[in-house]
């Protein structure tokens, strides 16, 4: 009976959900780093290769071939580590992590166990709460280091998922590149913040990694993906409950939402008389429900040992130390400065960074623009055209500088907001430099009085009682000749000047 209902109790609504049952919540975030080679043998890593033509005999699994580490991928785990406040190992080792699924080509994977690189961490996060921001700790357990699988392909069926499938296709240009695991203690005491304290700390935990250049964390292409854990247990109970594994979330949308369904279903289950599995589960993102995978394994079913292959990591605390002073300005104190700087609002931060735009505000900043003309650009056009195209704003190609040049062309008077649009679209077309758009498209703001002369003849020609009415002192009246007139010059006239010409002109007649 409990499985029945485990499967079809449906979902509890939120509020009534949370009045019954606490949350804990733990998440699980892989990180593929950006390093040139993969983590223990010399193939690239360039994203979107054909298929499996980034192997080689080790990374492939094949007899006789020997692993070696990839020393940039170490120090990045602990650049990582050390960010998050964590303990670094003197001593650890690789272990070999045994199961039989086609992605993994050795039939094991080689991660770290029981000796992690990186232990004791955490990393603050603030949420809006009912009573305003609130900051909440997560407890870091462990950053340890490993090799991605490979990546299979189920073609056929309706769910692109195993059961149902023609045929499957394995790529194996994903196995073996550097992944590092960021593990969170279990999270208590969020209440009914527990999907938004998820979705904050995976947003944090991004922006983190892309400050400290280990990787591009662009989870739609899976740099960055995370497993959220989550149990519910009776108000007032002292012991946790059943956990489940949602595998695989891959926007930070999705964490939100999956984290709030499964608090739904599984207080469905428990009021209803189940008990909830514990089991990875899959998310869909079009029907916003999560469905059972498999039984989750304990650690003893992967028959862990350390790999004979690979020596012990015993990072120098010299060494250590020497990365500790490279770090750069982590996100959250980036965030207090530029705020400050800025005289943005909390609301006005948080639009910004759910963006992906600080980095790039910044930067175009620093390449000589206002901050209010860098927040306008990229958070309207650009983030319009990265919309549309379906990428994060940093993946348009389009540079911080070549924004500035943008705005420094406005500010001269060269083009207006309407032609700047224009130039952005002709750079992000490929057309070249701003400047060098402006020239091939004859983008320039007309302002020779000469030139706008006919054209504002004919505004006033063809619209003689807007005219009257601008002689008899209505002066408002001018907007509709100002647009006449850049309507006839393709929006190329300086507005201002065209409106001052205007009045003159009545003015005297």
């Amino acid at each position: 009976m409990s499985s029945v209902l485990t499967e079809t109790a449906g979902v509890l609504p939120y509020d009534q959900a949370l009045e019954a049952f606490e949350p804990v919540i733990g998440l699980e975030v892989h990180v593929e780093l950006g390093t040139n080679s993969k983590m223990f043998c010399g193939c690239p890593t360039m994203f979107g290769a054909p298929p499996n033509t980034q192997v080689c005999p080790t990374c492939l699994g094949l007899p006789g071939s020997l692993p070696v580490a990839n020393q940039a991928a170490i120090e990045a785990t602990i650049r990582i580590g050390l960010a998050l406040n964590c303990e670094i190992a003197s001593w650890c080792r690789f272990a070999r992590k045994n199961y039989f699924y086609p992605d993994m080509p050795k039939n094991y994977q080689i991660s770290q166990y029981d000796e992690p690189l990186c232990t004791e961490g955490w990393l603050d996060v603030d949420v809006d709460g009912p009573d305003g921001m609130q900051t909440v700790r997560i407890g870091i357990e462990r950053v340890h280091l490993e090799e991605d699988t490979g990546k299979t392909l189920h073609v056929g069926g309706a769910t692109g998922r195993i059961h149902g499938a023609d045929y499957s296709l394995v790529d194996y240009n994903r196995a073996g590149i550097p992944l590092v695991e960021i593990v969170t203690k279990p999270v208590t005491g969020t209440d009914r913040l527990a999907p938004e304290v998820a979705k904050a700390y995976v947003t944090e935990l991004r922006e983190l990694c892309r400050a400290l250049g280990v990787s591009d964390v662009r989870m739609e292409q899976g740099s960055l993906r995370c497993d959220a854990n989550l149990s519910l247990a009776p108000r007032g109970a002292t012991e946790w409950g059943t956990r489940t594994e949602t595998k695989n979330v891959n926007s930070l949308r999705s964490v939100e939402r999956a984290v709030r369904y499964e608090i739904e279903r599984q207080a469905a289950v428990l009021s209803g008389g189940g008990r909830v599995i514990q089991e990875t589960r899959h998310w869909h993102e079009d029907t916003g429900v999560t469905t059972a995978g498999r039984s989750k394994e304990e650690a003893q079913d992967y028959r862990y040992f350390p790999d004979p292959d690979l020596v012990p990591l015993a990072p120098a605390a010299d060494w250590v130390e020497a990365l500790r002073a490279s770090l750069p300005e982590l996100p959250t104190a980036q965030r207090k400065r530029l705020q400050a700087a800025w005289g943005l609002t909390n609301l006005d931060m948080d639009a910004l960074v759910n963006a992906g735009g600080l980095g790039l505000v910044a930067a175009t900043v620093a390449a000589g623009a206002p901050a209010s003309e860098a927040r306008k650009w990229w958070l309207g056009e650009l983030a319009r055209r990265a919309n549309e195209d379906g990428v994060e704003l940093a993946g348009l190609p389009i540079t911080p500088k070549q924004v500035a040049r943008v705005v420094v062309l406005v500010e001269a008077g060269t083009v207006n907001d309407k032609l700047a649009r224009s130039v952005i679209e002709g750079v992000l077309a490929g057309e070249g430099s701003p400047d060098e758009v402006v020239a091939a498209r004859g983008l320039v703001v007309v302002s020779d009085d000469a030139a706008l002369g006919a054209a504002i003849d004919e505004a006033i020609a063809a619209n003689p009682e807007i005219a009257d009415k601008i002689r008899a002192g209505k002066v408002a009246a001018a907007g509709a000749l100002v647009g006449a007139v850049m309507k006839a010059t393709r929006g190329q006239a300086d507005a201002a000047r065209v409106r001052e010409l205007i009045l003159e002109r009545l003015a005297g007649s």
